[in-house]
C-alpha cells in the first residue's frame, strides 16, 4: 500500500513538472492591439468662383503698357471697368497704346491736357461692347466709345477690316491692330502702336457763331421811316420848289428889261 501512494506521487510529480516545462517552451502569445479608427475625411469643397475681371493686372502681365495703366488709374477709368465687366453683360473692347506709342507723342502732349481731356482721351479707348476679331468685318462706323458722342468732329472712331489687318481711324490718327493681348467673350484687349487722338480734344472746331437777334417791330418801322423811297420824294419836292422859284425870278427879270424899254 505504502508503495502505491509512492508511485501516485511520483506520477504527479511527473505530470506537473512536464505541463510546466511544456508551458515555459511554448511561444509568447502577441499582444491583442486595438483596432485603429478610420480617418474621417472632409468634406471636398467646391472650387473658389474666379475673381473679378481686373483690366489693369491683365495689362501688366502682358508688359509695356505702363503709361496707358498709369493714366487709366489717375482717371479713375479703371475702377469704371472692373465695375462694369463685373455687373453687367455688355462687355468691353479696348485698344491699348504701347509705351512706345506714348512716347511718340509730341513733347508735352499729356501735361497740357485738363484732367477732364486726360479721362476723355482714356474713355476714347474704349468701345462698350465686346467685339471679336471677327466682328470688325461686319461693324458700322462711327463706333461709339466711352467718351461719348460720335459725331463730326467730336470723338468718331472708324475701324476697318482688310483680311487680317484692322484699321482704325480718328480722323487724325491712323494706326493698325497689332496684337491680340486678352480675350475671354466678354472682354477683348488689342494692341495698337499709336495714340487715338479725338478731334474734340487735339483739333477741336470753333463753336458756330450765335444767330442774329430778330429785330423788333418798332425797329421795322423806323427803318421804313428812313428808306430811300422817302429820301427821293424830299429830292423830288426840293427840285420843284428851286424849279418854281427860278420860273420867278426870270419872269420878274423880263419885266424889269420891259419898262427900261419904254
Amino acid at each position: 500500500m505504502k508503495q502505491f501512494d509512492h508511485l501516485m506521487l511520483f506520477f504527479l510529480l511527473h505530470t506537473c513538472c512536464s505541463t510546466l516545462l511544456t508551458l515555459a517552451q511554448a511561444p509568447a502569445a502577441a499582444p491583442v492591439v486595438a483596432p485603429k479608427a478610420a480617418p474621417v475625411l472632409a468634406p471636398a469643397s467646391s472650387p473658389a468662383p474666379p475673381g473679378p475681371t481686373n483690366v489693369t493686372k491683365i495689362l501688366e502681365k502682358a508688359g509695356q503698357f505702363s503709361t496707358f495703366i498709369r493714366l487709366m488709374k489717375a482717371t479713375q477709368v479703371a475702377n469704371q471697368l472692373l465695375g462694369q465687366l463685373n455687373n453687367t453683360n455688355n462687355g468691353i473692347t479696348i485698344f491699348a497704346p504701347t509705351d512706345s506709342a506714348f512716347s511718340s507723342l509730341k513733347s508735352g502732349t499729356l501735361n497740357s491736357l485738363s484732367d477732364e481731356q486726360k479721362v476723355e482721351l482714356i474713355q476714347f479707348h474704349i468701345i462698350p461692347t465686346y467685339l471679336s476679331s471677327a466682328q470688325f468685318q461686319t461693324i458700322s462706323n462711327p463706333l461709339r466709345t466711352q467718351a461719348g458722342d460720335s459725331g463730326d468732329g467730336k470723338f468718331p472712331l472708324n475701324v476697318t477690316s482688310t483680311g487680317d489687318t484692322v484699321n482704325i481711324t480718328s480722323g487724325l490718327t491712323n494706326t493698325s491692330v497689332s496684337g491680340t493681348v486678352y480675350t475671354d467673350g466678354q472682354l477683348a484687349v488689342y494692341q495698337i502702336d499709336r495714340v487715338l487722338q479725338p478731334l474734340q480734344i487735339f483739333d477741336p472746331r470753333p463753336p458756330a457763331p450765335a444767330p442774329a437777334p430778330a429785330k423788333s417791330k418798332k425797329k421795322k418801322d423806323d427803318d421804313v421811316a428812313d428808306s430811300p423811297a422817302d429820301d427821293s420824294t424830299d429830292n423830288s419836292k426840293a427840285v420843284r420848289f428851286t424849279m418854281g422859284n427860278n420860273v420867278g425870278l426870270f419872269g420878274f427879270t423880263a419885266i424889269v428889261i420891259a419898262l427900261i424899254s419904254l
